[in-house]
């Protein structure tokens, strides 16, 4: 496979694309789209999130110390761009992006009420990288579609429809379709390397 060299920047792709809940000293909500997010961490549950340190939410999280990391579907790519390309200091993009908002049940940071998938995160460690800073979040609670759970013991993921992000090229995409099972499609090379 013919390669070509790029050099040290951002591509790398898909990347989730996710809308950042967080709240002001004056109790304001500010929503900030990042696609420099991603479980890190299974004990204890830990979600990161890499943010400019002169980014409203970035403040906003360093003094509550709480944050929801909201999957966007893909249907909303337009506000999701649109939340990441403007900022909270300047003008209500709840408001202007025409989403809502309902209660998290351990923070008081608010989830995203669109979002399929919502994950509410208390800042538990932050790591300084240049311009940013890495933001380390335990995961208190989970909150999932119901759509998602037609069936018994089944998760329904369509019903999920995440938005992902292609870092460099700057174009947004949905997923398409399943093409394996993780834990089971792999064993397939297990049974042949061991017959």
């Amino acid at each position: 496979m013919r390669k070509r060299q790029l050099g040290p920047c951002v591509t790398f792709f898909p990347q989730p694309t996710t809308i950042v809940t967080s709240l002001n000293s004056a109790g304001q909500v500010n929503l900030m789209t990042a696609s420099w997010a991603g479980i890190v961490s299974k004990t204890p549950p830990t979600m990161a999130i890499s943010l400019n340190k002169g980014r409203q939410t970035y403040a906003n999280i360093l003094a509550s110390k709480e944050f929801v990391v909201n999957m966007v579907p893909a249907s909303l790519a337009v506000e999701a761009d649109y939340c990441g390309i403007r900022s909270g200091r300047n003008e209500d993009k709840l408001t202007t992006a025409g989403l809502n908002l309902e209660p998290a049940q351990e923070l008081q940071v608010p989830l995203l009420a669109e979002s399929p998938l919502n994950l509410e995160c208390r800042l538990s460690q932050e790591i300084e990288i240049g311009d940013y800073r890495l933001l380390l979040g335990e995961i208190l609670q989970v909150h999932a579609v119901e759509s998602a759970f037609a069936e018994e013991d089944q998760i329904d993921t369509r019903s999920f429809d995440p938005l992902v992000y292609l870092g460099g090229i700057r174009e947004y995409w949905d997923l398409g379709q399943r093409r394996g099972l993780a834990y089971t499609d792999g064993k397939r090379l297990i049974s042949r390397e061991e017959g």
